[in-house]
């Protein structure tokens, strides 16, 4: 699957530290492997919308909308009953952001978060700001670029009001400790059906280094591991909730009952059902 780089890949031919789109689609992406170059809001208007960051996944539809940080993540876009996907797009470099928070004089440094992504719900206020975001970026390059501008200070001070300063220290954090980015990575996606390819590409790692890597850590192969840590799950759930296999098999990662069968006895040395009966 082709990577999309954004904002370029929404023909900006004139990069600017803060920029808008009002993007809409007629066609549904399914886990695209996304690289933001810069920090986004995406206004959802239409359709639902699902992320996948390192070591955050959400899923929203149009009562919410997000503020992501740039970087990796694997994308969802579906559409609404009129078949459409609307979203309202306010990129921002990280620079823009860091004076924000030096203009204002935010104390950011004693947040703990850190998330990539972060859901708001629409109130008033953002539905009566998302709409003159709209008529902005109607206007020509010159004012909309002034404005917009204007617009990036308006929507963070209202959400620092209401919500907090800790979403401004995890989009300005500094996540330079690859090996805990990579190991954050792992441990947040280990029931997630997640391809090696996707999970490389989360990690900003070819496959084949992102499998010298994982074995550095683990010290066996991402299969395996992952392997053993569903079924390890599968055990929980069969003990502890009681659940049934068949309802189980397919939320740990296998396509059918019996290759789930034949997997949980060669680690346990007993059938799923035999488990529960014991």
């Amino acid at each position: 699957m082709k990577t999309i780089t954004l904002p370029d890949g929404l023909n900006s031919e004139n990069p600017q530290p803060i920029q808008l789109f009002d993007y809409r689609s007629s066609q549904e992406i399914s886990r695209q492997q996304i690289i933001l170059n810069q920090n986004t809001i995406s206004f959802l208007a239409d359709g639902t919308k699902e992320v996948l960051f390192d070591n955050t996944a959400l899923s929203i539809d149009n009562t919410e909308f997000l503020i992501m940080k740039s970087g990796h993540c694997l994308m969802t876009e579906k559409l609404s009953e009129i078949r459409e996907y609307r979203s309202v797009l306010l990129f921002f470099s990280s620079e823009m952001l860091l004076d924000f928070i030096q203009k204002h004089k935010f104390n950011t440094a004693h947040s703990s978060e850190q998330k990539s992504v972060f859901a708001f719900k629409y109130d008033a206020f953002i539905k009566s700001f998302v709409k003159s975001l709209v008529d902005v970026s109607k206007l020509s390059a010159a004012t909309k670029n002034r404005l917009i501008q204007l617009k990036f200070e308006e929507i963070l001070l209202y959400l620092t009001e209401i919500h907090g300063t800790g979403f401004l220290h995890a989009l300005s954090a500094n996540s330079s400790d690859t090996a805990q980015k990579f190991i954050r990575i792992i441990e947040s996606n280990t029931l997630n059906k997640l391809t090696l390819r996707e999970l490389a590409f989360l990690c900003n790692m070819s496959i084949s280094t992102f499998k010298r890597e994982f074995e550095k850590h683990y010290s066996e192969s991402p299969i395996k591991w992952f392997q053993n840590k569903r079924l390890e799950h599968a055990n929980y759930l069969l003990n502890q909730e009681r659940k049934s296999p068949s309802a189980i098999y397919f939320e740990v990662g296998y396509e059918n009952l019996s290759s789930f069968i034949q997997a949980y006895k060669a680690k346990y040395g007993i059938t799923p059902k035999q488990q529960q009966n014991n």
